[in-house]
């Protein structure tokens, strides 16, 4: 667990839910969970506008990175697994360090940037594969999460028991052209934060307290791995869910907060486009998105059991969930049925 503290002036929320809309949101939600509808369900909170137009918190079982917490009572400042919600920030933080002229830009080599493994570094092959492709998940790298991630044949798994999780993310056999394919990859994200902590000299989690937490006003947050001197770029941070919706409203505001510019404009707009298609959603620098051409409307980080945070220009919305559905294949439900069935109805009765 760590924790930083702010001299900065807080970024505050806006307490008030004066909408009849999101009034009832919030007793629709709770009787459905008491109904037993919303299994698992742990948090819910929506901004519209800068404010809070809806807030619901729930008992349920929850862990750590596998660890049990048993039963708790979630509120808005119970720190909580964000699991692959992470890899999002991660590119917030890129950007940012792109900025600063600390890391390289996305049409660099991906392998030229780890001279430390020079059999990696003179493979012709691997000299192809950009940054950019590790941004959009599109290395080329053998690579393969579809089993639990308590499972040593999920890669990121197996990732975070080898020696050097660097060199793993990074050897694996070439199965694709680099560029071409999109698949899913926590050691791409890995990669990304390696060039991160080389570019800037700190730890890249100490670099996000300083550069995104602190200008937000964040001082309560954990980052889990393998072992704390680790942590893992891909699953690891826990905030809890205002500090998320912070997050998520600095983005609606073009990446400023407080009257400064936290992550660049042009950052956002371009790791916010979509780049590649998953086969459902688009896909931008660590970024879901709705499909379709052009602008998408809504952008999304998502995690493992049920975790979203979704950022909506068109609406002036910023709408995040927490649950604890970890490791089950359908957990996305959940989110996508709060979305569906309570918040949009809530919208339109506003």
């Amino acid at each position: 667990m760590h924790g930083v503290s702010s001299t900065a002036t807080a970024w505050m929320l806006s307490t008030s839910i004066a909408i009849a809309g999101g009034a009832e949101m919030e007793a629709r939600l709770r009787a459905a969970f008491t109904a037993g509808a919303l299994e698992g369900l742990h948090s819910v909170l929506v901004l519209k506008d800068g404010e809070i137009f809806a807030e619901a918190h729930f008992a349920g079982e929850d862990e750590s990175w596998g660890v049990s917490h048993g039963v708790r009572q979630h509120g808005p400042d119970t720190l909580h697994d964000l699991r692959s919600v992470t890899k999002s920030l991660i590119s917030l933080l890129y950007g940012i360090a792109l900025a600063e002229g600390k890391v390289p830009p996305v049409d660099a080599s991906l392998v030229a940037q780890f001279p430390e493994y020079p059999d990696l570094a003179a493979d012709p092959a691997r000299q192809t594969i950009t940054i950019e492709d590790a941004l959009t998940m599109r290395t080329g790298l053998n690579w393969d999460e579809t089993n639990g991630y308590i499972d040593q044949r999920n890669s990121e798994v197996a990732m975070e028991y080898a020696p050097d999780r660097y060199r793993f993310a990074l050897e694996q056999e070439i199965v694709d052209p680099p560029g071409a394919v999109w698949n899913y990859s926590g050691g791409a994200t890995t990669l990304i934060e390696r060039l991160i902590t080389k570019g800037t000299g700190q730890r890249f989690d100490l670099y996000m307290a300083e550069k995104l937490f602190k200008p937000l006003g964040i001082t309560d947050w954990g980052w889990l791995g393998r072992t704390p001197e680790e942590p893992a770029a891909a699953s690891g941070l826990r905030l809890n869910i205002h500090d998320l919706a912070r997050i998520g409203q600095m983005i609606l505001d073009g990446g400023s907060a407080g009257g400064m510019q936290v992550v660049p404009r042009d950052w956002l707009e371009v790791s916010m486009a979509p780049h590649t298609s998953t086969g459902e959603l688009n896909y931008g620098y660590f970024w879901w998105m709705a499909p379709g051409d052009g602008a998408p409307p809504w952008v999304a980080a998502i995690g493992n059991g049920g975790q979203r945070m979704s950022v909506n220009h068109a609406l002036n919305l910023v709408f995040v969930v927490f649950s604890g559905n970890y490791n089950q294949g359908d957990a996305w439900k959940i989110p996508v049925k709060v979305s569906v069935e309570f918040l949009s109805p809530a919208l339109q009765a506003d």
